[in-house]
């Protein structure tokens, strides 16, 4: 499995506890071991540009996700086809403001950004209540495991 991260920011990024998230829901999610994933940090311009550009929305965002081969979660038994999952953009600085009014760490905050950007590129979605409740129960999971094991 093949976990790229970037940080273009000043903000420390642990990027072994990144990939090691990355490579635990994409186990978890029965992406096939070959499956590629990037991980990019960047600032409030960076991220503002992304937003305006791909959303239509003013001001940055705290995540975004950016598809490509289009895989979607596999079994046990039959793990989704190689490919190269996408993107995941993450800006620090809108996680740290949402980390203070949450009560939890900046680095909890973007594990739980990274996890929900992996989930979007797996065609996870939460538009609808229902699909919400499932994304984010799935997120919560998903990240528990994670931090249980580190």
């Amino acid at each position: 499995m093949s976990i790229e991260i970037n940080n273009e920011t000043e903000h420390p990024i642990d990027e072994t506890e990144f990939a090691a998230l990355g490579r635990h829901v994409l186990d978890q999610m029965h992406v096939h071991p070959q499956a590629e994933l990037s991980i990019l940090f960047v600032d409030v311009p960076a991220m503002t540009e992304l937003h305006v550009r791909w959303m239509d929305e003013p001001g940055p965002t705290d995540v975004m996700s950016f598809p490509m081969d289009e895989l979607r979660p596999g079994t046990e038994d039959a793990p989704s086809p190689e490919g190269i999952l996408g993107d995941i953009v993450v800006c620090p600085e809108v996680a740290t403001a949402q980390a203070a009014q949450a009560g939890h760490s900046p680095s909890e905050e973007m594990l739980l950004l990274v996890t929900h950007g992996i989930l979007h590129l797996l065609g996870f979605d939460h538009a609808e209540p229902e699909e919400r409740e499932e994304m984010f129960e799935l997120q919560r999971t998903l990240l528990l495991t994670f931090l249980a094991t580190r």
